[in-house]
């Protein structure tokens, strides 16, 4: 396998993990597959289990109580997909030798305020210093639900004739980091107002709300079918991912995109199209056909912007984008351009 900066690719993934995942237990219904978010346990009295995890973000140039923030939304987002919000989470973390114990505090603080907002307790995991540990990557954690399994969405539940939502708009979450962490590049070289928006769009990278806005809290709506998370490949990426999970082709039209100024702008700075970079932020839906003007309405309701952008089609159709009028296959990177924009961005000097 050829090593690349983010997630291991696919073919890897599915040769080397699928094909050795423990013992097969029989309750285990959903359990690790591409483009899925979450694994789903049945218990018993028409209970299940879900759990998804993620790595912890530890960013020095982005600062440590949004660095906390990102650890905890990401995670959270995962387990949104099922249509329920997380309950319990543990934490893994490898820090810094030089990661000084006042700041780890503080650090620690935001997470479990964060998770206190979110109703989460915090029950267990494990923490130490490393030694050579410089990584953004401070280690991993795991949230968990205890939900009705009969109200239990996944994403490869969706099926042709489904129509796709995106919520709010694409790059959300690589925008804001970018600017908040090279704040003197995007100001001179975009402006200040494109830069305060780009940093405004940090806090919106919690999808939990778009998520029980579409399916509801009290009253379940069967009109969704299906949602994934939008995290690296962007927002096309998650539809490939959907389609791919759910054995379908789909039609995409680029010119419903929901793509803002700030994110336009600065991913233009840094190379990168806001249509396939990391998106958190952003849920994918799938949703009935016909269903399209109530949800959007639902989440009008909640402030929450969302497009119809395209449908589930059959698998041998393929996965495609209208593009100034032409159909075109939609690729799906490996490699997230996010991360070699960062690190490029670094090796300049930029700040």
């Amino acid at each position: 396998m050829t090593k690349e900066l983010g997630k291991i690719q696919k073919d890897f993934f599915e040769d080397a993990i699928l094909s050795s995942c423990g013992y097969p237990r029989p309750e285990v219904s959903c359990g690790p597959a591409f483009g899925v978010d979450v694994a789903v346990v049945d218990l018993k009295n028409n209970l299940a289990m879900v759990s998804a995890s993620d790595p912890l973000s530890l960013i020095p140039s982005l600062g440590l109580e949004e660095s906390a923030w990102l650890s905890v939304c990401l995670m959270a987002n995962d387990i949104a997909t099922t249509g329920y919000l997380p309950m319990y989470a543990q934490f893994v973390l490898n820090l810094p030798a030089g990661f000084s114990g006042s700041d780890f505090k503080v650090y620690w603080n935001h997470i479990s305020r964060f998770c206190s907002e979110m109703g989460v307790a915090i029950v267990g995991g494990h923490t130490g210093f490393i030694e050579g540990q410089n990584s953004t990557i401070a280690g991993g954690g795991t949230m968990i639900s205890i939900v009705e399994k009969k109200h239990v969405l996944t994403s490869n539940k969706a099926r042709p004739g489904n129509l796709i939502l995106v919520t709010k708009q694409c790059a959300i979450s690589s925008t804001a980091i970018l600017a908040k962490s090279f704040p003197d590049t995007v100001r001179n070289k975009v402006g200040e107002e494109v830069y305060r928006q780009g940093c405004e769009l940090f806090y919106q990278t919690s999808s939990i709300h778009d998520a029980v806005a579409a399916v509801g809290k009290e009253e379940r709506y069967p009109d969704v079918v299906a949602m994934h998370d939008v995290t690296e490949g962007g927002v096309l990426g998650a539809i490939y991912e959907m389609a791919t999970a759910c054995d379908c082709g789909v039609l995409i039209q680029n010119d419903l995109l929901p793509v803002g100024r700030a994110q336009a702008e600065i991913c233009q700075l840094f190379s990168i199209d806001p249509r396939y970079v990391i998106g958190a932020g952003s849920m994918v839906l799938a949703i009935e056909n016909g269903a399209e003007e109530r949800v959007i309405a639902r989440l009008k309701e909640a402030e929450i912007e969302c497009a119809v952008v395209g449908e589930l089609t059959e698998k041998e159709d393929g996965i495609k984008l209208i593009e100034d009028g032409e159909k075109k296959n939609i690729p799906y990177f490996e490699t997230d351009p996010y991360w070699s924009a960062f690190f490029t961005a670094k090796k300049k000097g930029w700040t």
